[in-house]
């Protein structure tokens, strides 16, 4: 059974009302995988934790087709029900022809759509809106509705008369503003559920809201639409014994790991060996270093106040460690973080500083060619990936970079992956299905150099 949940725009409730979902139907014992269309983070956090198993990102432009049914097969062939996250709205991508879309997504998998609508001061508007995204594509996979904002029972009825007149769509449910239990947002979307204190109370109060305004049972008979997939013979290396000790930062400031990633590290025959840059005064014996991204500009204080830690990785550096790092990681290794007015010293390993703006410094896919200097190989021809980040690299001295840019912004719009001794910082996000090679030649670099 799977389904997938999508909108009309974006900033409909996709993610809360996926969230409850998740919660509520794990609650009525349901094994209920999750997965989010897009390269995001945030929104995975909080689905896997609604559910109870780690979300997994459906990627087009980052893992093509084929990594997405080998992601999914693989990793929903033990639940009983897939809840698919869209993202934007239900036709809205890059691509003209919509190859991005949620709607080819729906394609893709041969899975029925639940349709989000955001029905704040709409009434018999509804029917055109529906009848549009119903013959906009032929075979949409669209199979139910669930009305969100809605003001009243009156309300309810008025919409609910609408589209069985005119479009033939079930209704699932209608939910009203859910203002007690919203989650609070940053720059980047959702908080990062490490951060969030009242995260168990939060999502409780929605799948409650869920259950009593979602006719569950039918969301359950849709999703048991969903037709039989091709086989495909999902790639799984071999599982090494483990052969290094790699450090991973798992905190509140360092949050932004895809599964696959630590996964095909650990089957590269990596150790993970987490450690909290916030509390933890010396580094573990460790063979190497991985950074994800994450927002340390929240935690400057903090991260500046343990200077044990921040000494032990610079010398460690120095020492030629090897350390792997995405965006947030980037900036920590810098020389400082200076953010609202606020300058604190980093790690300093990278003859930069970070400034932190108010508006994105760099948002989308990315395209990337290695340069001769990359210590190590993380993809073969060209890598894909994207970014996302209010930051950006000032005061540089002297740079030495892994990448070109042939799409994106990265460090200067030219040049990404900061190189600095057997360091590579970048501002590009790899996912491990995009780029099969990353974790291998990561590990193999740890052991032998090369």
């Amino acid at each position: 059974m799977r389904v997938i949940v999508s909108a009309t725009h974006r900033s409909s409730g996709k993610t809360t009302i996926t969230i409850g979902l998740c919660a509520a139907l794990a609650q009525k014992g349901l094994k209920v995988q999750p997965f989010k269309k897009g390269p995001d983070y945030i929104d995975p956090m909080w689905l896997g934790y609604a559910a109870g198993r780690d979300c997994h990102n459906l990627d087009i432009l980052m893992m093509g087709e084929e990594g997405i049914l080998s992601t999914f097969q693989s990793a929903s062939k033990t639940a009983d029900l897939s809840i698919i996250e869209g993202n934007k709205g239900f036709y809205d991508g890059l691509d003209i022809d919509g190859r991005d879309s949620t709607c080819h997504l729906a394609h893709l998998l041969k899975s029925p759509v639940i349709l989000i609508v955001d029905t704040r001061g709409m009434t018999r508007g509804i029917a055109p809106l529906l009848l549009g995204y119903q013959q906009f594509e032929p075979n949409n996979m669209i199979r139910g509705v669930l009305l969100n904002m809605v003001a009243s029972s009156r309300h309810e009825e008025k919409l609910r008369v609408a589209i069985e007149r005119y479009c033939g769509l079930e209704v699932v449910g209608a939910l009203p503003a859910m203002k007690d239990i919203e989650i609070e947002q940053r720059h980047l979307g959702l908080i990062p559920i490490r951060e969030n204190d009242q995260l168990a109370a939060i999502v409780d109060g929605i799948a409650g809201t869920i259950k009593e305004h979602v006719n569950l049972e039918r969301v359950v008979d849709i999703a048991n639409l969903a037709l039989a997939l091709p086989e495909v013979k999902v790639k799984m290396s071999p599982i090494l014994p483990p052969s290094i000790r790699l450090g991973v930062a798992r905190d509140q400031a360092f949050t932004f790991y895809y599964p696959e990633n630590l996964d095909a590290l650990c089957r590269a025959g990596a150790e993970i060996i987490p450690f909290n840059t916030l509390t933890d005064e010396h580094l573990p014996a460790v063979d190497a270093l991985y950074f994800g991204g994450g927002f340390p500009e929240m935690f400057l204080e903090s991260l500046a106040q343990n200077k044990s830690l921040l000494a032990d990785i610079r010398v460690a550096i120095e020492r030629g460690l090897p350390v792997y790092a995405e965006c947030g990681g980037l900036m920590y290794l810098s020389q400082s973080i200076s953010y609202n007015g606020i300058s604190k010293k980093m790690v300093g390993a990278i003859p930069c500083d970070i400034e932190v703006f108010a508006k994105p410094q760099g948002h989308g896919y990315v395209t990337i060619e290695e340069t001769m200097d990359a210590p190590w190989s993380c993809f073969d021809g060209q890598g894909r990936g994207h970014e996302f980040h209010y930051s950006r690299v000032v005061n540089p001295q002297d740079l030495t970079f892994a990448y070109n840019i042939v799409r994106g912004k990265g460090v200067d719009g030219k040049y990404d992956g900061i190189v600095y001794k057997n360091v590579l910082a970048s501002y590009a996000h790899l996912h491990s299905v995009g780029a099969p090679q990353w974790a291998q030649r990561f590990v193999d670099f740890v052991k032998h150099g090369v």
